[in-house]
């Protein structure tokens, strides 16, 4: 007895000293929060919802709500200027949209990425997705290799040998669409360019043929939609995987993500093991990277796990974010008659009838590329960036902390009257040549050394395909739809845009 009492003294002292240090590490984790609210609330920003949660409640609401968290900061753009502050525990960030400190910031190597943020994405609650790959890399000599590896697969040279996959999965589409094209059978056209820009990443980067307007059920579609979910609980969302009813989803997204890794080590080992064999292997991405990564000696196990990182970079980014474009471009050609009759008739007059588009034929679609343009600018599909800021800076008269994140929004910066007039309104004569161009306040792609290295991709493809629809078909809005906005971490439409799809030929609806 004398044994049991001793035990349970020592088990109720122990508790005691476990839960004072747990309460001084927690009056000392305040205060260090307070010391970061002293240290950033001399910038204007919006009111806190809480002490240590910051603004994370509201970011958490926004989203579940399904509502657009970019309005949101939009509206506090408006409301606190060019340069203020947003607090999530102990992290501060600033938001910028002032031309010029975009322009030193983004255009600079010297201010590496966000490290929570890329850093983050290292793993999908805690399965490796996108690693360090050329998106998330944050130290920049791991940065600079691959992209040094990468750069001739993506050269203006090598993307002109794409245009015949372009119009071959153009015409799969423009096949697929002559089955419904009565007039009456709603097409979900987000659905259909989603399918072909992954029979496009998957040809021209990897050699492999998905067909997947012909194979519905392919589990990449699912995949790639399970893991941008993912990506947005796991960001704005800390305590998501925290609660029991949401263990399912985390696990199926957990999944997505292993399947998209097992798959590229697959595709990547098979290629390796036919080049080693010396059989005939397609002229791809992966074929290039391949022989780039052994010029560089670039073949260790961390190599090959960088690569697998830049497989499911490819297949998030490479046709996600040209997908939601189409539609948004489908979208507006839809609501606005006028801009649709332009974009047909200069169709029709660089291409006919002829049903290749070759490489010289892009150039002379000017007003289509305008039209491309403005969507991406009322809709940028990968609407933010953010910096890590090294030392003090001076930004629009305020002293920014050196340690300080900066996050850039081109979709904040494109919808403001200070930079576009009437901005709502979709105007692809924004983008004539003849028009003033903007000054650092437009950059759906990112600017300086961390831009994409797929927009010229990602534009030949969308310029192929809506040219190719544009002169094949003639299409209208199904009443009743949203045009609001879904946001997945990228942007999509919300109604998926379903049209009603008649030829040319005949009068449209």
């Amino acid at each position: 007895m004398t044994l049991l009492h001793e035990i349970t003294g020592w088990l109720t002292s122990l508790m005691f000293y476990v839960l004072c240090v747990a309460l001084i590490a927690f009056v000392a984790y305040c205060l260090y929060v307070r010391h970061v609210h002293q240290k950033y609330d001399h910038i204007p920003g919006p009111p806190r919802d809480n002490f240590l949660l910051g603004h994370t409640p509201t970011f958490v609401k926004v989203t579940s709500s399904k509502n657009i968290m970019h309005d949101v900061l939009l509206n506090w753009a408006e409301k606190y200027g060019p340069v203020y502050r947003l607090n999530s525990f102990h992290y501060a960030v600033v938001v910028i949209y002032c031309p010029e400190a975009t322009k030193t910031i983004l255009m600079s190597p010297k201010y590496p990425k966000d490290p929570f943020v890329y850093k983050s994405l290292f793993n999908l609650f805690g399965k490796r997705f996108l690693g360090n790959g050329l998106v998330t890399a944050v130290n920049h000599d791991v940065w600079y290799k691959q992209r040094r590896i990468m750069d001739p697969a993506f050269s203006s040279s090598y993307l002109r040998g794409l245009m015949g996959t372009f119009n071959e999965m153009s015409e799969r589409l423009m096949d697929k669409l002559e089955e419904n094209a009565d007039g009456k059978t709603p097409v979900v056209m987000h659905d259909m360019v989603n399918c072909v820009t992954l029979d496009v990443i998957t040809k021209v980067a990897f050699g492999v043929d998905l067909n997947l307007l012909n194979d519905p059920d392919s589990p990449f579609q699912n995949a790639i939609e399970l893991c941008l979910k993912g990506m947005v609980y796991y960001l704005r969302d800390p305590l998501f995987r925290l609660n029991p009813k949401n263990w399912k989803m985390v696990q199926q997204i957990k999944d997505a993500a292993e399947l998209l890794r097992r798959t590229g080590e697959k595709w990547i080992q098979d290629r390796k093991t036919a080049v080693e064999n010396g059989e005939d292997v397609p002229k791809d991405i992966l074929s290039q990277i391949l022989k780039t990564a052994e010029e560089e000696k670039a073949n260790n196990s961390e190599d090959h796990e960088l690569m697998l990182d830049n497989f499911v970079t490819f297949f998030i980014a490479g046709q996600e974010t040209t997908a939601n474009q189409l539609s948004f471009a489908i979208m507006e050609l839809g609501r606005h008659p006028e801009i649709y009759k332009r974009a047909k008739a200069e169709v029709d007059e660089v291409l006919g009838m002829k049903e290749e588009i070759l490489y010289e034929d892009l150039g002379k679609l000017s007003y289509l590329s305008q039209v491309l343009k403005e969507t991406l600018r009322l809709y940028p599909t990968a609407p933010a960036t953010s910096r890590l800021l090294p030392e003090d800076m001076i930004i629009n008269g305020l002293k920014i902390p050196g340690g300080c994140i900066a996050s850039f929004n081109s979709y904040i910066s494109s919808r403001m009257d200070k930079f576009f007039k009437d901005p709502l309104k979709f105007d692809p004569e924004r983008f004539d040549v003849n028009a003033p161009k903007p000054y650092y306040c437009y950059y759906p792609f990112a600017l300086g050394p961390r831009s994409c290295l797929g927009q010229a991709f990602s534009q030949m493809e969308a310029k192929v395909v809506l040219a190719k629809l544009l002169q094949r078909f003639e299409f209208s809005l199904v009443p009743g739809q949203s045009f609001k906005i879904k946001d997945t971490g990228t942007l999509r439409p919300l109604s998926g845009v379903i049209c009603n799809i008649k030829h040319c030929s005949e009068e449209v609806l």
